[in-house]
């Protein structure tokens, strides 16, 4: 057992609640509530019912859903544009606590957080994140329109430009040199906002340029330090020289080049000042990963055809607009393709005489316009003629594609035809196809599937292969695969995969690739005709598929227990065996029928609970059902919204109600480590663990146990909770962070500190100051006033309470004012110590306060009680004033602060609040021995409950 580091103190949500203790089914429906922490700029309710955090970007984003209900609720987080993505976190969006780091502008919006645990309406909670941020501005110069020489002189206007984004929106600052600018006091300013800009703009104008205008100038632009953004700012040099930035490029607008081959591209920068910044880009893509840069040269080694498109190189130095060069880079292709079209208009599909007949050649290439197509008969150039028309980009074909129809073929136009393409501007070699027109030479195809090869069956996990070939036919085309079933896409995530020899081969064959496959001639590389097709069943054997695949079987023992292993399918349906073992080890039974449903029938008892398997096979493997049998109970599952649990007792002790359910008592033996009768299903069962030491916190481990077994292991986290305290028992010992709802009054002079032993500073003034807390516990905290530097005597330091409403409250009888009963420890070791008051507030239209206490000088070194009687008039609050002495020995502390209705009671001990610990409840452990409690660590403690403990027979 491990000490329990950081222990979450819940924020300020409370329920209230009643004693369910002995209902008959104690299941709640969920409630739920956002809370944050981190580094929160501003927390404002936008509504009654959502919160807006505001928080700096850059920052961690820390969101706590507080859930109550039983069974424990699950919890789920969303965002208004979709799930809470893993992406921008640490923890799983399935949790309580939803971590950013490192939090970005496009994370901010509205944060939803869902609990439900199947009882009743899921709850639903929202907060509003809002995050805060400011960029460095951009600043840009542009000269008036009228001077199109490139330079700026005196006589012309300027316009300086500042943009940046924020959020909120920024406050802008112009200076000149180290001087402000402001628009009332130089006539040759102007300062404006532009309409219909992006972001934040503001812009300066310099009117007909003076000498004094030729300076350094500063956009500064602040957000007023709104989450601890600090101001920033951007300066530009503007002289005589300034001018915007011209290039030009040490190539042609367009490239072509052969794949393999590397590309030198260099953007020369000749104007512009200052130096402007080359950037090279590519649209509408990304630059290639062999991409290199170098200052205004782009180089692109063994290109390929991917990487052809348009590259950009942009000149800027934020004067002006930006230059900008455009390179067409084109890579050669050798992907030709031909098709060969018998006259369409008589739906024919062979060549014929006296009927037309087109032949089409296309190149894939980017961009097409620069591709150039000729035609050849016999190698002589074609030209158009009345029986010969060429077409260079033909509309009834693909864009790009070229054309050559002969009309009414006669005899003399049997012959060979090429096309040659090549791109413009290259100096490479020319993609070629030749198809020879004859009678003979061209006919249609005929596709057929092997004998046997019209069903192919393979297991799962294997390789196959799929045939479907051309058998005859001139020229013979290539065959397209497709799924039958339109909604599915072949292997390789495509529609459609080309094979030039008709063979599909499928590799690590999985069942949601069984199937039709359709085989189907190209329309391209030989006749574009009605396409001829087929079909191959590709049938994939797998082992079968069972239910369950794990099942918990929990059951009283010296009962009947009946396994069922159901075969939901199998491929081939028929079975070849079914065998049963327990604990790895053969059950001997006899041959089971295949045809029927696997079934185990046998009496559980003490010696064979355990794993049972059944093991179905087939042909194509064998699967498995197990299953866990056992009489271990379940788990018990606790209930974390136990009104009030948490009772003070004498000795700085505290005590818990831990309070649980047992899920599905009935399934196994009779429980009898909770309580003198059996436990209920859904009956809500309660432990006082008494004895806790303040300020400490505990694991809790609980197990049910039968007479034969115990079950699992839970646990959980008990604590004391001072705010609970404090609202019910009106104590504070200032062991939270949120000290009871203690504040600091702004009208003082310094504040009160929270400390304890272990976060004092090791540098503090000595003979002052407590070396522990009231109770003694170098771990517990108090309030302090530090008197060392830089305070002065004299200075003052209030802590006000929170406010206590009377009205609701009567008086004694015959009495109109309601005593209260106000008690505290205090600490007044130090020879410069100077004064604690404690005050009375009164609430009216006025506050009014009264001294209703004082102590004065050096106390010694203890702590010491102290009780005073008041009787408001109203809704009052309770001032602690610390005034310092006349030297730093002067610290002053309180703690345990108590008030109370009623008359005080001398000689009443308060109690202190929360630590951390750890329990250990284990029945069994030690059953001579209950509520035995063992120190293993100053702050680790495991305690040993047992069924005496428990109070059981």
């Amino acid at each position: 057992m491990s000490k329990v580091n950081n222990t979450i103190v819940l924020p300020n949500v409370w329920f209230s609640s009643v004693n369910f203790l002995g209902l008959p089914n104690p299941l709640f429906p969920t409630n739920a509530q956002i809370v944050h922490s981190g580094a929160a700029c501003n927390v404002k309710d936008d509504n009654i019912s959502e919160r807006i955090y505001t928080i700096k970007e850059g920052d961690t984003l820390v969101l706590q859903c507080i859930v109550k209900g039983h069974p424990r609720p699950q919890v789920r987080w969303t965002k208004t544009a979709g799930s809470a993505s893993d992406k921008f976190q640490e923890t799983s969006i399935y949790n309580e606590t939803l971590r950013i780091e490192g939090i970005h502008r496009v994370q901010g919006g509205r944060y939803y957080c869902k609990a439900d645990n199947g009882v009743g309406v899921a709850a639903i909670k929202s907060i509003r994140v809002d995050v805060q941020y400011l960029d460095i501005p951009v600043l840009t110069v542009h000269q008036t329109i009228s001077d199109v020489r490139g330079s700026y002189y005196q006589e012309k206007t300027v316009f300086l430009r500042c943009t940046v984004n924020s959020n909120p929106p920024a406050r802008f600052i112009w200076k000149r040199g180290s001087m402000l600018i402001e628009q009332s006091k130089d006539n040759g300013v102007d300062i404006y906002e532009p309409l219909y800009t992006q972001g934040e703009t503001k812009v300066l104008k310099l009117k007909n340029l003076r000498p004094k205008d030729f300076a350094d100038y500063a956009c500064q632009v602040s957000v007023r330090n709104v989450c601890s953004i600090e101001d920033k700012s951007v300066t530009f040099k503007l002289t005589n020289a300034t001018s915007p930035p011209m290039i030009r490029l040490s190539v042609n607008d367009t490239v072509v080049v052969d794949p393999g081959q590397d590309v030198l591209l260099t953007c020369e920068v000749i104007a512009g000042f200052p130096l402007p910044t080359v950037v090279w880009s590519r649209y509408p893509s990304l630059l290639p990963l062999s991409a290199q840069v170098r200052g205004p040269t782009l180089f692109l080694r063994a290109v390929t055809p991917a990487d052809g498109g348009f590259y950009n190189c942009t000149a800027v130095n934020n004067v002006g607009n930006p230059a900008r060069k455009n390179v067409n880079l084109v890579v050669r292709s050798n992907n030709l393709t031909f098709q060969i079209t018998p006259d369409s208009n008589k739906d024919s599909e062979s060549i014929q005489m006296g009927r037309d007949l087109k032949l089409s050649c296309h190149v894939d290439a980017t961009p097409q316009d620069k591709v150039n197509y000729t035609w050849y008969k016999n190698g002589a150039p074609v030209f158009n003629s009345d029986s010969l028309i060429l077409l260079r980009s033909d509309p009834d074909m693909a864009p790009g594609t070229s054309s050559l129809e002969i009309v009414d073929m006669k005899f003399r136009d049997l012959a060979t035809y090429s096309c040659v393409a090549n791109f413009l501007g290259s100096r490479g070699l020319e993609l070629r196809v030749d198809v020879n027109i004859s009678q003979n030479s061209v006919s249609p195809p005929v596709l057929s599937v092997p004998p046997g090869g019209q069903v192919v069956s393979v297991r799962e996990g294997g390789n196959v292969e799929l045939v479907c070939l051309v058998v005859d036919g001139k020229p013979r085309p290539p065959i397209l695969w497709s799924r039958a079933e339109k909604d599915l896409l072949m292997p390789s995530g495509r529609t459609t995969m080309e094979t030039p020899d008709g063979r599909l081969r499928l590799k690590n064959v999985s069942r949601d690739m069984m199937g039709a496959y359709r085989c189907q001639t190209a329309p391209y590389n030989g006749l574009n005709i009605k396409r001829r097709e087929a079909q191959v069943q590709l049938n994939v054997q797998y082992p079968p598929i069972l239910d369950p695949v794990f099942q918990d079987a929990r059951s009283r023992n010296y009962q009947m227990v009946t396994l069922r292993c159901t075969v939901m399918r199998s491929n081939p349906p028929r079975l070849t065996d079914i065998r049963w073992f327990r604990n790895g080890d053969s059950i001997r039974m006899p041959m089971p029928d295949l045809k029927e449903t696997p079934e185990l029938k046998f009496k559980l008892e003490p010696t064979n609970n355990g794993s049972y398997e059944c093991r179905v096979s087939n042909s194509a493997g064998t699967s498995t059902c197990t299953f866990n049998v056992s009489a271990q109970p379940y788990n018990a599952e606790f209930y974390f919204d136990t009104p009030n649990p948490v009772r003070i007792l004498k000795g700085n002790n505290y005590s818990y109600n831990l309070q649980w359910t047992q899920r599905d008592p009935e399934a196994t033996d009779r429980i009898i480590a909770y309580r003198t009768e059996e436990p209920e299903k859904g009956v809500l069962i309660s432990h006082a663990i008494s004895d806790l030491k303040i300020p400490l916190s505990y694991e809790v481990r609980l197990a049910p146990i039968t007479t034969y077994s115990t079950g699992d292991y839970v646990s959980r986290i008990i604590q004391y909770s001072e705010r609970e305290s404090y609202l019910k028992y009106h104590v504070c010992g200032f062991e939270d962070d949120r000290i009871c709802g203690f504040s600091q009054d702004r009208s003082d002079i310094f504040d009160w500190t929270r400390q304890n032993h272990l976060t004092q500073n090791p540098k503090r003034s000595a003979n002052t100051g407590p070396e522990t807390d009231r109770s003694g516990t170098k771990e517990g905290y108090y309030m302090y006033i530090e008197a060392s530097r830089p305070r002065l005597q004299g200075d003052k330091a209030r802590l006000l309470s929170p406010l206590f409403n009377v009205t609701s409250v009567r008086g004694p009888k015959g009495s109109g004012r309601v005593p209260y009963c106000v008690s505290f420890y205090y600490h007044m070791k130090g020879k410069h110590i100077g004064t604690l008051n404690v005050l009375l507030r009164v609430r009216s239209i006025a506050s009014v306060d009264s001294v209703v206490w004082i102590k004065s000088g050096h106390q010694g070194p203890d702590w010491r009680k102290a009780f005073l009687d008041i009787s408001p008039s109203g809704p009052f609050q309770i001032v602690f004033e610390g005034i310092r002495g006349t030297g730093f020995e002067g610290d002053i502390a309180i703690d345990d602060v108590s008030i109370t209705v009623g008359k005080c009671k001398q000689g009443n001990t308060v109690a202190s609040a929360g630590k951390t610990g750890k329990i250990d409840i284990n029945p069994q452990r030690n059953p001579k021995k209950p509520n035995v409690i063992n120190f293993r660590h100053p702050h680790t403690h495991t305690l040993f409950v047992n069924a005496v403990a428990f109070g059981l027979k």
